[in-house]
């Protein structure tokens, strides 16, 4: 069972040649996908059903940059590791981090107390 068929006119740049041209694309939306587009449309946040398809790609394009930066962190956090700068995480350990960081606290409230304004 399919939903609506969606046409995206585009027009695109060669850059190369610097020619302009038009291309499309369509798109079967399932059911549930029409009724929220129909949504969005009666709602006001879309004009048209076409406009879908960009937004839900845009989405998709952030979620995506998200992605890789995630897993970007968790590379470097994998080579700290092997490198051996990580910290073994035990309870004992997580409590001296917190002592740690309560003492960095008091200190330096201590001396914006201190300082004259």
């Amino acid at each position: 069972m399919s939903g609506e068929r969606i046409d995206t006119p585009r027009l695109q740049v060669d850059t190369k040649r610097q020619n302009t041209y038009r291309w499309g694309m369509e798109v079967d939306l399932t059911p549930d996908q029409t009724a929220f587009v129909r949504q969005a449309i009666d709602a006001g946040r879309l004009h048209r059903p076409e406009e879908a398809v960009p937004e839900a790609l845009s989405l998709w394009e952030e979620r995506e940059r998200r992605r890789a930066e995630i897993l970007a962190a968790v590379d470097i956090a994998n080579a700290s590791l092997a490198a051996g700068k990580g910290r073994v995480i035990t309870e004992d350990s997580m409590r001296q981090l917190a002592d740690e960081v309560k003492q960095r606290g008091r200190t330096r409230l201590a001396d914006e107390q201190q300082t004259p304004r």
